[in-house]
């Protein structure tokens, strides 16, 4: 019995292991190194990499020592929503697509971070298509593929 324990919880652990968001670090950091706090703020800055802090298996960049701080207060308060992916495609097509650290929105106190390159602007898609049901189908839509590479 004791062995059969043991065998379940390590399949558990191995389980839970396994299934680690996938955040996008392009550049190596979570919004390409733009410090998530300042979002915020109404601001699109780019951290700076004397202050950096490792979450979820994730990196971060801050502006400062402060923003560093705050984050690490309440990380889930400033993480962008389906791991840094663009809100977008994640509504609209449940695929993880790069983003552009400058297009983003705050909504519900949440941020979203959005593609906007060679013409297309999925901010403007996504408030054009219905933020709201492009929302809930995100949050649905994430739950399937945040694991997936």
């Amino acid at each position: 019995m004791k062995k059969f324990i043991v065998l379940l919880f390590l399949g558990l652990a191995t389980t839970v292991s396994a299934q680690q968001v996938d955040y996008n670090v392009k550049k190596g950091f979570v919004a390409e190194g733009y410090d998530v706090t300042e979002y915020f703020n109404n601001k699109a800055t780019k951290g700076d990499s004397r202050y950096t802090v490792t979450y979820d298996n994730a990196k971060y960049k801050f502006v400062s020592q402060s923003n560093l701080e705050k984050f690490k207060s309440n990380p889930e308060k400033f993480i962008p929503q389906y791991g840094g992916y663009c809100a977008y495609a994640v509504g609209a097509k449940a695929e993880k697509v790069d983003i552009d650290p400058e297009t983003y929105e705050i909504r519900d106190g949440k941020l979203y971070l959005f593609y906007n390159s060679w013409g297309i602007n999925t901010l403007t898609k996504w408030n054009e298509e219905g933020a709201v049901v492009l929302k809930e189908k995100a949050d649905v839509n994430w739950q399937k593929i945040k694991t997936k590479k």
